[in-house]
């Protein structure tokens, strides 16, 4: 009686065995398979060291007098709120005290208003995620950069 081997099997067989005898035949002493160490390059001369950027001042292009405006701007009658909103800061490269927020779809004129009653004209413009506000408006309303304060939006 002839046994059926499946020719899967043979095949399957036929390459392991030519895989263990190249094993056995290209096997050379550990020693001689080291890499070579590499050379290390030497430190650069002035290493980059985290947290040693440009400051918020620096970065804030707005002058005092745009930002003592921007303060001074009183509530008016015609103004109507938008909702509150929890801001992150906003790039900080972008200048001008701004707004961005879902809560519009098209730029104007608005105020925001702090928790504590703090209070800066902006500019409010469309947002597509979460609310930012601009590294100005943060400084003119004395908040610190890393807050995640929530203020309330009017519109003008």
């Amino acid at each position: 009686m002839r046994r059926f081997v499946p020719f899967f099997m043979i095949v399957a067989a036929a390459s392991g065995c030519s895989v263990l005898d190249r094993a056995r035949t290209d096997a050379t002493p550990a020693a001689a398979v080291a890499p070579e160490p590499e050379a290390v390059a030497p430190p650069p001369a002035n290493p980059i060291v985290l947290g040693e950027g440009r400051s918020a001042s620096a970065l804030d292009t707005t002058t005092a007098a745009e930002k003592a405006e921007a303060l001074a701007a009183p509530a008016s009658a015609a103004e109507r709120e938008l909702g509150k909103v929890v801001v992150s800061l906003g790039s900080p490269t972008e200048p001008g005290i701004w707004l961005r927020t879902t809560l519009v779809s098209a730029a104007g004129k608005g105020r925001v208003v702090t928790a504590g009653g703090q209070s800066v004209a902006v500019d409010l413009l469309p947002g597509s995620s979460g609310a930012q506000l601009s590294l100005a408006a943060f400084r003119a309303l004395g908040l610190n950069l890393t807050d995640l304060p929530e203020v309330t939006v009017y519109a003008q």
